[in-house]
């Protein structure tokens, strides 16, 4: 009797403690020259790896239900933090190229990144003629972080 009520203690705590609840997210991340980035990865915002794109730049990932924001990487492109709406499920996500800018002010570099940044909605509506984001608008906000 003690090891059945010990064993189905331990069923009911492993249950209770795996019951946290996921999503599942698709999505597709391209460049600013709307090509897709292979094999970019993505991060939640405490830097643990959730998956990459695939060589076509799409991916499939499974968060934590309460996630809103992930960071994507991408050798070559800026570090790029997202925030996710609430009904969204599939993410369509621009990276910026990273540039080097050779004696300018951090406050210079800021407003030429700022002035790309703010570029990406018109990126995204190209990507949408062009075929490759299959939603007019986007899903996510962008976060700019200055340097």
């Amino acid at each position: 009797m003690k090891v059945l009520l010990s064993l189905l203690i331990v069923i009911l705590s492993t249950s209770i403690l795996s019951g946290q609840e996921t999503k599942i997210i698709t999505g597709r991340i391209i460049s600013e020259d709307i090509e897709p980035i292979p094999k970019a990865i993505i991060h939640n915002m405490d830097t643990i790896a959730l998956g990459s794109t695939g060589v076509d730049g799409y991916f499939k990932i499974e968060v934590p239900a309460e996630t809103k924001e992930l960071l994507l990487g991408f050798i070559g492109m800026e570090w790029i933090s997202v925030k996710i709406r609430e009904d969204c499920q599939n993410l369509e996500i621009i990276m910026m190229v990273d540039v080097i800018y050779d004696f300018i002010s951090i406050k210079r570099i800021n407003k030429k990144r700022y002035k790309r940044f703010k570029g990406l909605a018109k990126r995204h509506l190209q990507a949408y003629e062009r075929g490759i984001f299959k939603s007019r608008t986007p899903c996510i906000s962008y976060v700019f972080e200055k340097y």
